[in-house]
């Protein structure tokens, strides 16, 4: 494990909260660990975010449940919120996969 997986977990597990990510389908879904900062208030409008949704994640708990790699369209579900994947950048510790950056939208 190297720094970036090191700093990255330390931070997750300190103030992230439980999220859970599914396939469209509804099949094969994660419970997973995931940080996601809150709006700027300049990326607010009448109290609603116009900025996507973004949450960094480990890797630990998609390879443990042999999720794969996270798709466009998957559903993010945070405190209620059902949020749709739009992208999925991986983030990388030297040659190993440690995490995901997960952008979405809506929120409904």
């Amino acid at each position: 494990m190297g720094y970036r997986t090191d700093r990255r977990r330390r931070q997750i597990r300190k103030k992230g909260r439980l999220m859970t990510l599914s396939r469209p389908s509804g099949t094969k879904p994660v419970m997973l660990m995931a940080y996601a900062a809150p709006p700027a208030t300049a990326a607010l409008e009448s109290g609603v975010s116009v900025m996507p949704f973004v949450a960094e994640t480990l890797n630990d708990e998609l390879a443990a449940a042999a999720y794969g790699q996270p798709a466009n369209a998957d559903i993010l579900t945070d405190g209620g919120r059902q949020y749709a994947l739009t992208d999925a950048a991986p983030v990388y510790d030297g040659s190993e996969l440690c995490g995901w950056k997960l952008i979405a939208a809506g929120g409904t």
